[in-house]
C-alpha cells in the first residue's frame, strides 16, 4: 500500500543531488537490457510479499483454526474466535512492530551499511516463511491457541524485518534516477496482485487445502530468493556501480544544528541554505516540516486507517448471498476474487491514475473533505452480508454486486488518495528537507495502519 510515483525522465539525477555540484564527471552509462529497472521491480514485490501472502491465504488459515473450533466449552469458543477474527489480531500483529521498526531504521540508518540491513531482512524473512511452509503439513488440530500464537509471533517478525527491507530499500533507489525509483513503487503496486493471483492458481490447481497452501507458500519463499540473488546482482552492474559510487563520492545533504535558523526559513517559504556536514552530525528539523504536513499527514493517516479497518478484516469475511448453493463460485472462489484480487488490483489502478491526474492540489481543501468522505465506506461493508454477525443482525446489501463495487471503490480511493498525499507531502518542503519530510509521512501511513488494525478488531466483534 506505497503509492506509486509519477512519469520522470529516464536519465533525470538521482533524488538525493550534490549540494555544490556534480562530483564526477564520467560518462553514464545506460541501463542495459533495462536491468536495474527489472532489478528494482522486483524488490518492490519483495517488499510487500510477506504481508500479502499472509493475508491472502484466508482458506488455509481457516482450516488450520477450525480443528477444535466445534468442541463444547471454552475450547471451542477460543478457536472459534480465532477462527473469524484472525485477519484482525494479524493486522495488529504485522503494523505495530512496523512502527517501531520505522523509528529504530531511521536511527540506524548512518551506524548499519544498506547491505547488511537489506540482506539480514531479506534472510530473515526468508527463515520464517520457511518455518510457515513446514508447518503446512503439521497437524495442529490439537495445539491450535500455541499455532495461533506461534503464526502471530511470526507475522511480526517478518512485518518488522519487511519494514527495514521497504526502508533500505527506498533509501538505496534515491542513490538512482527517478525511474528506479517509479520502478520500486510500481512493484510494491503489483505485490498484492501478484499474491491474489497466486492464491486463485493454487486454490484451483489443488483439490486438497494443504496442498494449495504448500505451493502458495513455496511461491513465496522461491520469491524471496529471488529478490536476494537480483539485490546481489545490482552492485555487478555497470550502470549501478556508477550511481553507487557516485553517491559515495558526493558530500552528504545535512542537517542543521539545533539552534539554526532553518525552521523560520523554512515556514517562510524560503530556499533553505543547509551545511554540509557528516550524515550522523545530527537530525533535520522536525518542527518546520511537522507544521507544514500536519494537513497533508492527518489525510494520510486517515486515508490507510480507513482502509486497513475494513480490508481484509471485514471485507474478507463478507458471504455471497448464494453460498448456500454450493456452486464454486460462491463457495471457493468469491472471496479470493471479489475482495483480494479486486481490491489489489483497484488500489495499483488507482496509484497508475496519479501518473496523469493530480487533483485536487495539496493545498485544496477538497481533499481532506474526499478524505473525510471514505468513512461512509465502513458501514456499507457492515450492512452487507459479513458473517458471522453477533450483534447487528440487519442485512442491507444482500447482493453480491454491492460488496464487489464497494471494495473496487475502496481500492481506488486508497490508491488514489494515498498516493496524492504521499508525494505532496515532500514537494511542498524545501528541497533539502523533502528526504525528511518522506520519512515523516511514512511514519504518518504506518501509524494510520496501527491504529486502523487495531480499530478492526472492535469493529468486527462489534457486527
Amino acid at each position: 500500500m506505497v503509492p506509486a510515483a509519477g512519469s520522470a525522465a529516464p536519465e533525470q539525477e538521482p533524488l538525493l543531488e550534490d549540494a555544490v555540484g556534480t562530483a564526477y564527471s564520467r560518462q553514464k552509462p545506460r541501463d542495459r537490457w533495462h536491468g536495474a529497472y527489472l532489478i528494482f521491480f522486483l524488490l518492490g514485490i519483495g517488499s510487500l510479499l510477506p504481508w500479502n501472502f499472509f493475508i491472502t491465504a484466508k482458506h488455509y488459515w481457516r482450516y488450520k483454526l477450525q480443528n477444535c473450533s466445534d468442541e463444547p466449552g471454552p475450547v471451542g469458543q477460543v478457536a472459534s474466535d480465532l477462527q473469524d477474527y484472525f485477519e484482525s489480531y494479524i493486522s495488529i500483529a504485522s503494523t505495530v512492530p512496523s512502527v517501531l521498526c520505522l523509528i529504530g531504521n531511521f536511527l540506524l540508518v548512518n551506524k548499519v551499511a544498506a547491505r547488511v540491513r537489506i540482506l539480514s531482512s531479506l534472510f530473515v524473512m526468508l527463515a520464517v516463511f520457511l518455518v510457515i511452509t513446514v508447518l503446512v503439513k503439521v497437524d495442529t488440530s490439537t495445539w491450535t491457541t500455541p499455532f495461533f500464537a506461534l503464526t502471530v509471533g511470526c507475522v511480526a517478525v517478518v512485518s518488522s524485518a519487511s519494514t527495514v527491507f521497504s526502508s533500505s530499500i527506498f533509501g538505496l533507489s534515491s542513490c538512482f534516477p527517478m525511474r528506479n525509483l517509479q520502478a520500486l513503487l510500481s512493484g510494491q503496486a503489483m505485490g498484492g496482485t501478484v499474491s491474489a493471483v497466486a492464491s486463485v492458481i493454487d486454490l484451483a490447481a489443488a483439490a486438497d487445502v494443504t496442498d494449495s497452501a504448500l505451493a502458495y507458500f513455496l511461491t513465496a519463499d522461491i520469491f524471496i530468493v529471488i529478490c536476494i540473488m537480483v539485490y546481489l546482482l545490482l552492485p555487478r552492474l555497470e550502470y549501478s556501480r556508477y550511481y553507487l559510487s557516485s553517491q559515495k563520492e558526493s558530500p552528504s545533504l545535512v542537517t542543521v544544528p539545533p539552534n539554526s535558523s532553518m525552521e523560520d526559513e523554512a515556514e517562510a517559504g524560503g530556499t533553505v541554505n543547509s551545511y554540509l556536514l557528516p550524515r550522523s552530525a545530527g537530525i533535520p528539523p522536525l518542527r518546520p516540516i511537522l507544521h507544514k504536513t500536519a494537513l497533508l499527514g492527518f489525510c494520510l493517516f486517515y486515508v490507510f486507517f480507513i482502509s486497513i479497518a475494513i480490508f481484509p478484516s471485514l471485507s474478507s469475511n463478507i458471504e455471497s448471498v448464494s453460498k448456500s448453493s454450493g456452486s464454486p463460485w460462491s463457495t471457493r472462489y468469491f472471496t479470493p476474487l471479489t475482495c483480494f484480487l479486486l481490491y489489489n488490483f483497484a488500489d495499483w489502478c488507482g496509484r497508475q491514475v496519479t501518473a496523469w491526474i493530480q487533483v485536487p492540489g495539496p493545498k485544496s481543501k477538497l481533499l481532506p473533505v474526499l478524505v473525510l468522505l471514505r468513512t461512509i465506506f465502513l458501514p456499507l461493508f457492515i450492512l452487507s452480508n459479513y458473517q458471522p454477525r453477533a450483534h447487528i443482525r440487519t442485512v442491507v446489501f444482500n447482493r453480491d454486486i454491492y460488496p464487489v463495487v464497494f471494495t473496487a471503490l475502496l481500492g481506488l480511493s486508497n490508491g488514489y488518495l494515498g498516493t496524492l498525499v504521499m508525494v505532496y507531502g515532500p514537494k511542498i518542503m524545501p528541497k533539502e528537507l523533502a528526504e525528511a519530510a518522506g520519512v515523516v509521512m511514512s511514519f504518518y501511513l504506518v501509524l494510520g495502519l496501527a491504529l486502523g488494525s487495531a480499530c478492526a478488531v472492535f469493529v468486527v466483534h462489534l457486527v
